[in-house]
């Protein structure tokens, strides 16, 4: 004789039935997305804290040549007290083909002048994350010229002493540029600048360089 259990003493699954506003269960495409996403930010925030730290390097420069901090510039001998930015580093170049012209620009009133504001615009639109495509090109011709100064090529100097070249071709001159180039071509002022901000204004909109 079979002997069947009560209905309602029956043990087993039983459909759950999902309530309203139950969080369900990510898709693995989601997963994926929301993967990259982080990876975006995060590569996103990489990026601001390269183009943040440039800047710095430029603005450092400018106000240590200006006010003379004890750095690279003695006290007393900043712009603000007469020295000249140029004077030193282009008068002291020894090598390569454009030493005698550098010899004939250092301390000119318009060299220390387009020095300086090129390290000051520079720093600040790093900082700011705006124009970062005409601080890229004004800062690759900087690094060209610095580079050409100390011309790297070269193993000794003019006057046949060593030139202490430590690489022919890639110096922290150019690893400055290029960093500047990459900053500029992939917007970094949008985090953690003021670059979305500036990219919507109307002028900025019809001139794609001032970007």
């Amino acid at each position: 004789m079979a002997v069947h259990e009560p209905a309602h003493h029956r043990h087993g699954f039983r459909p759950v039935r999902r309530k309203a506003g139950t969080a369900r269960a990510a898709r693995p495409g989601e997963e994926t997305a929301a993967v990259a996403a982080t990876a975006t930010v995060s590569a996103s925030r990489v990026v601001a804290s390269v183009r943040v730290v440039t800047g710095f390097v430029f603005l450092w420069a400018f106000l240590d040549k200006t006010f003379g901090w004890h750095y690279a510039t003695p006290p007393g001998k900043g712009w603000i007290d007469g020295g000249s930015p140029t004077e030193g580093f282009l008068g002291g170049v020894a090598v390569g083909p454009l030493e005698t012209p550098f010899h004939n620009w250092a301390g000119d009133a318009w060299a220390d002048w387009l020095f300086m504001l090129g390290l000051l615009g520079i720093g600040v639109a790093l900082l700011a994350g705006v124009v970062l495509r005409l601080a890229a090109l004004a800062g690759t011709v900087m690094m060209a010229l610095m580079w050409a100064a100390e011309w790297p090529l070269a193993q000794h100097l003019s006057d046949g002493s060593p030139s202490m070249s430590t690489n022919p071709l890639i110096d922290y001159h150019v690893v400055y540029a290029a960093a500047l180039i990459v900053l500029a071509a992939l917007s970094a002022g949008d985090t953690w600048g003021l670059g979305r901000t500036w990219s919507r204004l109307p002028y900025v909109r019809d001139h794609r360089w001032l970007r």
